[in-house]
């Protein structure tokens, strides 16, 4: 038979908190009934690059010595009928993705889902198999807004729930799954519950990173809102603003689409997950729907900081204008006396009197004068 494709694995060899060191998956051969074979131990770079992040069995909550291929660590797994199989990959190729899904039984709409990405937040049943998208947000650390700063980084993790294994496919630059496999690997009463427990871990970890943004994101609307109400906030720029906003749309984008998902997860009965665990995300959804209000009331307040904005520009303006038209009234009272003796008329009141000159521009002074106090205490100078 042909070969039916390279798969790799990152294997875990020694303690939970040592560096996990690069394994190679070797050659998948199809002898027979397409059986299918991937090798884990070689050291040397896979031709599959980094997609296959780890692979690792665990039995009644357990991690298990590392096996050669991850076909065998199935197979382990089958025989016993105990314990499950966790695969990690991140942002594997539709060819890299083969045969793994031959492998597992994966249905091809979910492959193609899980290799494309750009996924909405959603969870799908295929028969014995269990698909679920989550949206990975990260904030994105900056010393100062500007109108052209990134302030959240969204990715997603896809994964594959069945049985007796579970299958995670990350994308994007954040998210990893490591210290997370690390923290359910101290808690082994927590893993011994199946394939659904790490379900919930990562829904959990995945909600929480939603807050985490959503509270480093309103040091951003507070700074904005500092400066807009300050003596010169009419100064301010604007872009930060739309900016925000802008930012904030994507973050709603990511966390709201979730709040389905996670109600069919916590009430819907499924194979896959066992009523004691469908508990756990309700306690993840009600998590959700606080990271949901935030969202919405950052963006009424990004409303009323924008109207407030634009508010104390239109202000600013009208300030402006009445300084203007205040300095025009006094100025255009010497302009229409110098109108006037500029006639080239031989009768005209007091023209050939010696203190004429002197009389005109003390009434033009004093007019002058009059009309500046006047605008001064009505505040329009």
């Amino acid at each position: 038979m042909s070969m039916a494709g390279n798969l790799r694995k990152v294997g875990s060899l020694g303690k939970v908190s040592s560096l996990r060191k690069v394994g190679r998956l070797r050659k998948v051969a199809r002898l027979g009934r397409r059986r299918s074979r991937v090798d884990l131990s070689h050291p040397a770079r896979s031709p599959l690059g980094s997609s296959v992040v780890n692979c690792v069995s665990y039995r009644k909550g357990v991690r298990q010595p590392s096996v050669d291929s991850l076909v065998e660590a199935v197979e382990r797994v089958r025989k016993a009928d105990d314990g499950f199989v966790w695969l990690g990959l991140h942002e594997p190729t539709g060819q890299e993705f083969a045969g793994i899904a031959d492998l597992f039984d994966l249905h091809p709409l979910a492959v193609e889902d899980a290799v494309h990405a750009h996924q909405r937040p959603k969870v799908e049943r295929y028969d014995h198999t269990l698909f679920a998208v989550f949206k990975t947000v990260c904030y994105v650390e900056h010393t100062e807004l500007t109108a052209t700063s990134e302030v959240v980084d969204t990715g997603e993790i896809m994964v594959f729930v069945g049985r007796d294994f579970v299958i995670t496919v990350r994308h994007g630059r954040h998210g990893s799954l490591g210290p997370l496999r690390e923290e359910l690997e101290a808690s082994p009463e927590q893993l011994s519950q199946g394939p659904a427990a790490v379900l919930h871990a990562i829904a959990d970890q995945v909600v929480d990173d939603y807050l985490a943004a959503t509270d480093a994101v309103q040091s951003d609307i507070d700074q904005v809102e500092t400066d807009v109400f300050a003596p010169d906030g009419a100064r301010a720029d604007p872009g930060r603003i739309y900016q925000l906003k802008r930012e904030l749309l994507e973050l709603k984008r990511a966390v709201v689409p979730l709040g389905r998902p996670l109600q069919v997860l916590a009430t819907t009965p499924m194979r896959a997950i066992a009523p004691e665990i469908q508990a756990y995300f309700r306690d993840v959804d009600d998590h959700l729907h606080r990271a949901t209000e935030q969202i919405a009331a950052f963006d009424e307040l990004l409303n009323s900081i924008l109207q407030a904005h634009l508010a104390q520009v239109t202000v600013a303006q009208n300030e402006d204008m009445r300084k203007i038209t205040a300095w025009a009234a006094v100025v255009a009272v010497p302009t229409m006396a110098c109108g006037l003796y500029g006639m080239n008329f031989d009768h005209m009141p007091e023209l050939h009197w010696k203190f004429g000159y002197p009389l005109v521009m003390s009434v033009i002074a004093a007019t002058c004068l009059a009309l500046y106090r006047g605008f001064r205490r009505n505040g329009w100078l």
